[in-house]
């Protein structure tokens, strides 16, 4: 697959890596030089030295020719235009980022399509999405839902209280039982569990289970004494903490702390009368501890600085909330984060980048994901009419290592994945992979 990358930046360069992993033709264009150098000496790509608005370059670039093209710089102008010129010149499908939730609506996304722009992505509406998954339950660090919940996938930090810890999963996780552990993170290495391995203190856990399981796996696993969540803090009052908000449940109390008197005016301008707006440090603990912090089931850091996010997220522990989600766009920073136990981590450049994924797959697959803190993807693939993932018994396909198929939705309902498992056309398989290319996977599906 030929694929055109204009912008070296945070997520274009992410992006980039990411693809260079299924041994893609990749060109990334930048206009400025020093962001090319370090990236085409690490990874086999190609690189290009000029302005992604200009038809003579795009057409030097092999535009004519590319079957995806994704306009990722932060001049969101520029992206659409050239994503329009590419498409003119015969690219087969574009991608454009754009900064303006007003460009997500229906009938600008038609307008959009019509003209040359097959897709658009907003960051911080796909961070939104993954804030609110990450504090609806003060318990859980990732949740991940499929078909609205008919699956769900949950991230737990395993403490003392887990009642299934040390008993090999082939004694838990039957076919007659509530859920399946797809994979552990365990210090910095990441294990696809087979039936003889046992969970630890201290692993992060992925469970995949149906909805009604939910409240048991909260037992097991020890954590029925953590607060719902009730009231939210937010520090930083961007674009990201809006979509958030205007996203978030009407029986949320939400408070936003934002340092910017300004910005604070816009900020009650934007929001209703639920979300109290604070002009101040989210820094300041006596500021937080006046602000009702001790009360506060949920603290969420959004500021431009992932330092600050991740100090924040740990003062919010310190002085009692359960649940924090900081913003770290630094991956070695979140690795970190992770390590410090700060919670639910938000890289808005591999949101994106997982989204745009999928889009370069021939299989009929959604919602992928990468889950950078156990370098693994996580997608929905729905297997074509005479698939090789239809005709055998899943114990019997023959999957690569380090492939788990967690379960599927079938007629809306979800179910978990056994040996004995025969998968339909039209099922919705939810497929987990750690360290291995999507594209190896898809081959059964298609």
């Amino acid at each position: 697959m030929k694929i055109i990358i204009t912008g070296a930046y945070a997520i274009g360069t992410h992006l980039a890596k990411l693809l260079t992993r299924n041994n893609e033709d990749i060109t990334l264009i930048d206009q400025d030089e020093d962001r090319l150098v370090g990236i085409s000496n690490e990874y086999d790509l190609l690189t290009m030295q000029a302005f992604p608005g200009s038809v003579k370059s795009l057409r030097e670039a092999g535009a004519d020719s590319a079957d995806l093209f994704i306009a990722v710089t932060p001049d969101q102008s520029l992206n659409l235009n050239s994503c329009m010129i590419a498409k003119e010149l015969g690219a087969r499908k574009t991608v454009a980022k754009v900064d303006n939730a007003e460009y997500m609506e229906p009938e600008i996304l038609d307008f959009f399509g019509r003209i040359g722009v097959s897709s658009i992505i907003y960051p911080e509406m796909l961070a939104a999405k993954d804030i609110n998954n990450g504090i609806k339950m003060s318990w859980v660090r990732q949740r991940w839902d499929v078909h609205d919940g008919a699956l769900v996938m949950l991230g737990i930090k395993l403490r003392e209280g887990c009642e299934i810890l040390n008993t090999p999963l082939k004694e838990l996780c039957g076919p007659d039982d509530p859920y399946h552990i797809v994979a552990i993170k365990r210090g910095g290495e990441t294990i696809i569990p087979g039936g003889n391995d046992v969970l630890k203190c201290f692993d992060m856990a992925y469970f995949m289970t149906t909805r009604q399981y939910i409240p048991y796996i909260r037992k097991i696993v020890g954590k029925e004494h953590y607060v719902d969540v009730k009231n939210v803090m937010i520090m930083g009052g961007g674009d990201t903490a809006v979509r958030a908000v205007k996203t978030m449940p009407d029986y949320l109390g939400i408070k936003i702390i934002e340092p910017s008197a300004e910005r604070c005016e816009e900020l009650n301008r934007l929001l209703d009368d639920r979300v109290l707006v604070i002009n101040g440090d989210g820094r300041d603990i006596h500021l937080l501890m006046e602000e009702g912090i001790k009360n506060t089931q949920a603290f969420v850091a959004l500021t431009g600085n992932a330092e600050t996010n991740i100090l924040a997220c740990l003062t919010a522990k310190r002085l009692g909330v359960r649940k924090t989600v900081a913003s770290v766009e630094n991956i070695d920073y979140a690795s970190m984060a992770e390590g410090l136990d700060i919670g639910t981590i938000i890289n808005k450049k591999t949101i994106t980048a997982s989204y745009i994924y999928q889009m370069m797959l021939d299989a009929d697959v959604m919602n992928v994901r990468f889950i950078n803190s156990i370098n693994a993807d996580v997608a929905e693939f729905i297997p074509k009419e005479g698939s090789k993932v239809t005709k055998r018994d899943v114990k019997d396909l023959g999957l690569p290592s380090g492939i788990t198929i967690g379960g599927l939705v079938r007629n809306g309902e979800g179910h978990l994945v056994s040996g004995n498992t025969r998968i339909e056309v039209g099922d919705s398989v939810v497929v987990f992979c750690h360290d291995i290319d999507l594209k190896r996977v898809e081959k059964f599906f298609i």
